[in-house]
């Protein structure tokens, strides 16, 4: 049976994640700060499928976070088939309007994180000649949005790299580019949803669904859903200050997960 390691697990993407894995019958370790919430979502997701569901509470924000999911990632004895790195957060604000620590903290769970996990995960997998990642990004990546879209432009163009220099060695990397899911993302960061029409939602249980597909598949990038392709093939070719001014005051209340 197969291990799957998930951060943000409890909530959103992470946990449609959880919840599609458990169902394929993956073990897995869940990665998020709340302790209860983890031994929650465990109990329940090894009480319904009957896998085995370890948890490891850590904060990405900091060094020990990060080493303590990278030793885990490095155990040989208990191998890491597939790594989701899900965790991440939205700042609410325009530049300067945020504090220089909390940008400073998106970098380093959005960039430092996802490098250091990548690399620890696929070392190990490499050596076996199988595995795969799953890097969390956003559509947000193609559109000027500050701080929030160069991280996740960083994600992107750090996955696909790694994919191409990985090429042959059995694993698989892939930058998964959601738009805008119901999930906790927004509210955490204070970020106002009236605005945005009903048919931007996604929901995440078939976003998950069609990113696993689309790793299967070898794809190195996954924007899931045929509305966000679509909005993604216009932006390829509009003027870039248009661009700008539309991100800029669609930020100031919202961004896409």
């Amino acid at each position: 049976m197969t291990t799957a390691l998930i951060t943000g697990s409890t909530a959103g993407i992470g946990a449609a994640f959880a919840r599609r894995l458990a169902s394929d019958g993956h073990n897995l370790v869940l990665v998020a700060r709340d302790k209860k919430r983890l031994g929650e979502q465990a109990t329940e997701l090894h009480d319904r499928h009957g896998i085995e569901a370890e948890v490891l509470s850590a904060d990405l924000a900091t060094d020990e976070g990060i080493e303590g999911v990278s030793a885990r990632l490095s155990d040989r004895k208990h191998p890491v088939d597939l790594l989701v790195n899900n965790a991440g957060f939205g700042n609410k604000g325009r530049y300067l309007d945020v504090p220089m620590v909390d940008e400073l903290t998106m970098l380093k769970v959005h960039c430092e994180a996802v490098l250091r996990l990548t690399s620890a995960a696929t070392e190990s997998m490499r050596d076996r000649g199988r595995g795969g990642v799953v890097n969390v990004a956003s559509v947000a990546a193609f559109l000027p949005r500050g701080t929030y879209g160069a991280s996740k432009a960083w994600v992107v163009q750090f996955t696909q790299g790694v994919a191409k220099d990985l090429a042959g060695s059995g694993v698989r990397l892939m930058a998964l580019c959601p738009g805008f899911v119901r999930t906790e993302f927004h509210e955490r960061a204070g970020m106002g949803t009236d605005n945005i029409p009903n048919w931007m939602w996604l929901d995440a249980d078939k976003l998950v669904t069609t990113a696993l597909a689309d790793l299967a598949r070898g794809k190195s990038l996954s924007i899931p859903d045929p509305r966000y392709k679509a909005i993604m093939g216009v932006v390829k070719v509009a003027p870039r200050g248009l661009l700008g001014g539309v991100s800029s005051r669609a930020g100031r209340k919202y961004g896409p997960q």
